[in-house]
């Protein structure tokens, strides 16, 4: 849909819309570069899915006792978890690909000047998002392992199933990967009037509450986890609160006024 010289959108007696039909079939079209995205990776991830496992099972593994190691207690664990692996990291390594298919659908119907915010905030939040999942291997993984592992009882063998650890490490990637988002829902709820960054600030003891309730629910039931997801949190509320401070427009500051035609 284009965009009148003033900067709004035009109204159907100006100019008729697209078609449903063809909305239906440039999504269409969309979609299927995502898939074709995220099976390119795959194809590309996959010959290296087990070393990419023992390159993720790797913090766990060097903290078990010396004479221990992950087990795999299913027959087909050996072949579907790396291979769930590699899917999933063929759908993180295509992220970008899948965002820049949704902003090329929805650009269009945008005014100029939220076309020069959205780019912007759709590539921190992947950025973000890696950020999160980096954070979560390097710091949260060593801690809470050895945390794990050390507060065992005596006598206990411990061997941690793949597919089972799998599991914990992916839930806690997209966990550290949601949570360090946290800065671009603040600026865009800012953006939309949902609320101002005074009102947020004003929050901020509910905020923190908020931060170790939902630290509690997504990691294991352990203090230094919780701690690790619920901190980075808050500290990347405050940071969403001093960007949306200056993304907030200025008053008086006409739309129209900085839109252009396209």
């Amino acid at each position: 849909m284009t965009q009148t010289p003033d900067g709004n959108r035009p109204d159907a007696t100006s100019q008729p819309d697209m078609p449903l039909i063809e909305h239906l079939l440039e999504l269409r079209n969309r979609l299927l570069k995502m898939v074709l995205a995220v099976v390119i990776c795959f194809a590309a991830i996959y010959p290296f899915a087990n070393e990419l496992y023992l390159l993720l099972s790797q913090p766990l593994r060097d903290l078990l006792p010396v004479g221990q190691t992950m087990i795999a207690t299913d027959i087909t664990s050996p072949f579907f978890a790396p291979l769930k692996l590699a899917l999933v990291l063929a759908v993180f390594a295509a992220i970008p690909v899948i965002l820049y298919q949704l902003w090329s659908f929805v650009a269009p119907g945008l005014y100029a000047h939220e076309k020069r915010l959205a780019f912007p905030l759709l590539f921190t939040s992947v950025i973000l998002f890696y950020m999160g999942a980096a954070f979560a291997y390097f710091v949260v993984f060593p801690l809470v392992f050895g945390f794990f592992t050390a507060i065992g009882p005596e006598g206990i063998v411990e061997l941690p199933d793949i597919t089972s650890y799998l599991n914990f490490v992916l839930k806690m990637f997209f966990a550290f990967g949601v949570a360090f988002e946290i800065p671009i829902a603040t600026i865009l709820l800012v953006l939309t009037g949902a609320t101002t960054p005074a009102d947020l600030a004003a929050k901020r003891p509910y905020i923190v509450v908020g931060c170790f309730i939902i630290g509690m629910l997504l990691t294991p039931p352990d203090i230094i986890s919780q701690t690790l997801l619920a901190v980075p949190m808050w500290l990347l509320f405050e940071l969403g609160i001093i960007f949306s401070k200056l993304a907030v427009r200025k008053p008086g500051h006409a739309d129209s006024g900085e839109a252009t035609g396209e």
